[in-house]
């Protein structure tokens, strides 16, 4: 795709409607995918810009924050986490869609009719549908797409909680419109359909009336995100509810809703979100005695047991009382706000390596990966309180220190050198 300092650069009106899927197909039309735009990146702005709304709103209107440093962190972690393969490999979602394109398709639709552009939107979003369906009603799936549901909050932080292993599954349930869907048009919707679903992840936005019979909306998805029993299983689209009520899975949401897992996992260790599910897999394959029984823990739903039906029994999945408290730690403010400037000056330090990766050396690149996670990590121990935090912390101190003098990292502004040397050292002490 075009990198962001094409001439494809959206506007601020573009920008603003390309989050609601509100662009037009002449706008968004194009006969090569290098002329494709990087929505998603472009989109930074207005991620940062509503969940910035989404605190004043919530604040006025429920007299509270919506969000919560801890988990906040966590999510965004997760979705930096979720990129870092990018640096590395093209997206399997399109090398896969290409090549099927390229070998397999039957006739091609012309990439420039608004025709094409409703019905791509309308494929991606039925494809959308059924992956997401399948990553809840298949266990190694599951291990994925758990991650973004681990969050016991609800705001739009929790939008960005990505799974790192999601991508590897997702591109099966697309290839289909690759016999043919031109690969441009693809990509735009593949984009749009992502966004959209980012805005919908909020409490401030409680119904929307006659759209909510057609749109897939915040109400619609505090029910997918809920771990009450009435909640599971349920409302699975990308843009359109109609999916969920035309294949019976559609819930309306009816009793307060008790967001994240039905067993919590109560951390917020960036690599434990994304792979704890992984390694429970693991050691139930082995525990588990027959062949069919251990392709079962795999292939079947994620409270499957010998015995039990496919999918588990929906009584074993723990009430709730409403009393639930979510998962925290009581960090000190100052502590709150140290993890917040390390974790920003990351952010520049990983916007800077996505943009000049092509430039960089695979070395560079593997070290710049290596600090992120390593930051990621530091500060998932430091919202913990864990006693090797201020171990792990100086370490990464000194891993900062080292990678810099040995230019492997800058500041994203360079007049703060100094100050980051000083910062540095003073961390260390």
């Amino acid at each position: 795709m075009a990198t962001s300092e094409s001439p494809k650069d959206v506007s601020f009106s573009q920008g603003i409607r390309m989050m609601f899927y509100a662009m037009k197909p002449n706008e968004t039309s194009f006969p090569n995918l290098d002329e494709v735009p990087d929505y998603v990146k472009q989109a930074t702005p207005f991620f940062i810009s509503l969940m910035l709304l989404e605190l004043v709103l919530g604040w006025i209107l429920k007299g509270k924050l919506a969000v919560r440093v801890d988990d906040a962190l966590t999510s965004i972690s997760a979705g930096i986490l979720s990129r870092l393969p990018m640096l590395f490999f093209r997206s399997i979602e399109f090398s896969t869609y290409i090549y099927v394109w390229e070998k397999y398709r039957l006739f091609n639709l012309p990439w420039d009719s608004p025709w094409t552009w409703h019905l791509t939107f309308l494929g991606v979003d039925l494809g959308y549908y059924w992956f997401h369906r399948m990553a809840h009603e298949v266990n190694i799936m599951w291990a994925a797409h758990q991650t973004h549901h681990s969050s016991e909050a609800y705001n739009l932080s929790t939008a960005l909680r990505q799974s790192a292993l999601q991508v590897y599954t997702s591109w099966i349930f697309y290839c289909p419109l690759a016999l043919i869907i031109p690969p441009p048009v693809y990509a735009v919707h593949l984009q749009f359909n992502l966004l959209y679903q980012f805005w919908i992840h909020t409490e401030v936005i409680e119904n929307l009336g006659p759209l909510e019979l057609i749109l897939n909306t915040p109400s619609h998805h505090r029910v997918h995100h809920g771990r009450n029993r009435y909640c599971i299983d349920k409302n699975f689209a990308g843009t359109l509810i109609i999916w969920d009520r035309i294949f019976g899975t559609f819930e309306a949401e009816n009793e307060k809703v008790s967001y994240g897992l039905t067993h919590p996992i109560n951390t917020f260790e960036p690599l434990k979100v994304q792979f704890h599910h992984m390694h429970y897999i693991w050691t139930t394959f082995w525990i588990t005695p027959g062949l069919w029984n251990k392709l079962s823990v795999i292939f079947k739903g994620p409270g499957w047991s010998p015995g039990k039906p496919r999918l588990g029994l929906l009584e074993e999945i723990p009430e709730v009382t409403g009393k639930e408290v979510p998962y925290a730690t009581h960090v000190s403010g100052s502590l709150q706000l140290y993890a917040l400037v390390q974790f920003a000056l990351m952010l520049g330090f990983y916007e800077d390596t996505f943009a000049d990766k092509d430039a960089l050396s695979q070395a560079t690149l593997l070290l710049r990966s290596g600090y992120i996670i390593l930051t990621l990590t530091s500060i998932g121990f430091l919202m913990e309180q864990r006693p090797q935090a201020a171990i792990l912390e100086t370490f990464r101190c000194s891993v900062f220190l080292m990678l810099y003098w040995l230019n492997y990292l800058k500041p994203f502004i360079p007049s703060w050198t100094h100050t980051f040397e000083l910062q540095s050292f003073h961390d260390l002490r």
